[in-house]
């Protein structure tokens, strides 16, 4: 059975989330129960769990945010070859290169930033 590469694609991202939530609430929740064995401070376990389910919470809402911004630019994108966009708002600049040529879009993306380089 050959599956589409979209299957395992959404199987990582599935996973991925699971791994992000589940993490920081074991971590927590271990670093809760030991100081609370250590210190005998037995009650130190329940907010330290909830710290881990906001961390995890905070990491499932970072790695969405990043995937929905992932997906408008790539809706954004006008092609390479001047078809119109998925996005009826930028079909007005499909056309930001032209007079120019490959080697003038090659050399600008070459140019060198002026951000310092770290030492």
């Amino acid at each position: 059975m050959k599956y589409d590469k979209s299957v395992y694609r959404s199987l990582a991202l599935i996973t991925q989330f699971g791994i992000n939530m589940l993490v920081p609430i074991f971590l927590c929740t271990i670093a809760g129960v030991y100081l609370g064995r250590k210190f005998s401070v037995e009650w130190i376990v329940i907010p330290l769990f909830l710290i881990g389910a906001l961390a995890g919470f905070r990491n499932i809402f970072i790695m969405a945010k990043k995937i929905y911004e992932k997906d408008a630019v790539s809706a954004k994108v006008p092609s390479i070859y001047g078809t119109q966009c998925k996005n009826t708002d930028q079909r007005d600049n499909t056309d930001h290169f032209k007079g120019h040529t490959s080697m003038d879009r090659d050399q600008s993306s070459q140019m060198p930033s002026s951000k310092p380089r770290g030492i």
